[in-house]
């Protein structure tokens, strides 16, 4: 076991001035060709907020909830977490096989490539969080941030943790099952509207009564792990509160119980790639 932590941290050392050119690379892609370049990172929760305001905010008047004083804030801060998942998680999916080429030729850790999609996503998460201080900004008046504001770095490495180990049974598992690459795009919309990102959690237990048959409705959204990640950051962030210890707790167990099925998927996995790819 100890031979084989040593020998994961000799590779991830060995290996990271390649994680960052592959990073690189995808940032260049993204963005080759574009007039406004890495600015879209930050118009475009911009430009999906004020649609949803709109929508949600006006038309659906989610806003009278309690907890979501204000629309625009409420879904931008939520929608920088999901949008973190969401674009690490797809990328992930298909980057074994989108890295058939380099595989087949020289040798290379495979978990490589999940994890720099996972990297990238961090990076574009980066810029939106521009786009979060600038909302807050224009619907304050002010950065109305407390100090807990330096707390912010726990709930990206809680989700950090969290994509990094779907990804790596994403991405092992598509290499067999390449329908999955379809299907996922469905399961994510899906899990993205059983994530508190439009709508707060009174608004669904005000929907389903103690007594209501689909009362297990309210509990999936509300254990749902990007739902708790969503809130822990909302928490920090809008609220200026201190997420309590058991928040923590369940936050750390996902990404641990995640990593876990991860990883090992992709360890048991991983040597019959080159038969598939």
């Amino acid at each position: 076991m100890e031979s084989n932590k040593r020998s994961f941290t000799a590779d991830f050392k060995k290996y990271w001035p390649l994680l960052q050119n592959l990073a690189s690379k995808d940032f260049k892609i993204k963005y080759r060709r574009s007039v406004l370049g890495i600015a879209w990172s930050i118009l475009n929760p911009l430009l999906t907020m004020l649609v949803l305001t709109a929508v949600f905010g006006f038309m659906f008047g989610i806003r009278d909830y309690p907890g979501v004083s204000d629309f625009a804030v409420f879904y931008i801060v939520g929608a920088a977490m999901w949008n973190f998942f969401a674009e690490a998680t797809s990328g992930s999916m298909t980057s074994v096989l989108a890295s058939a080429s380099l595989i087949k030729k020289v040798y290379i850790p495979k978990y490589i490539f999940p994890l720099e999609k996972c990297l990238f996503s961090l990076i574009n998460f980066a810029f939106s969080l521009i786009a979060v201080a600038i909302v807050m900004a224009l619907r304050f008046g002010r950065f109305d941030m407390g100090w807990t504001v330096v707390l912010i770095p726990l709930p990206v490495l809680y989700c950090l943790m969290f994509a990094v180990g779907i990804s790596m049974f994403l991405s092992a598992v598509s290499v067999f099952f390449r329908d999955i690459i379809h299907l996922y795009s469905v399961i994510l919309t899906l899990w993205m509207y059983l994530t508190t990102l439009i709508y707060p959690l009174s608004m669904i237990e005000k929907q389903f009564d103690p007594d209501s048959p689909l009362r297990f409705v309210v509990y999936i959204i509300k254990y749902n792990p990007m739902s708790v990640y969503v809130n822990f950051f909302r928490d920090i962030v809008m609220n200026n509160t201190v997420p309590s210890l058991e928040q923590n707790l369940i936050c750390i167990g996902y990404g641990v119980v995640a990593l876990a099925i991860g990883i090992f998927t992709f360890k048991k996995l991983e040597k019959k790639f080159i038969l598939y790819i």
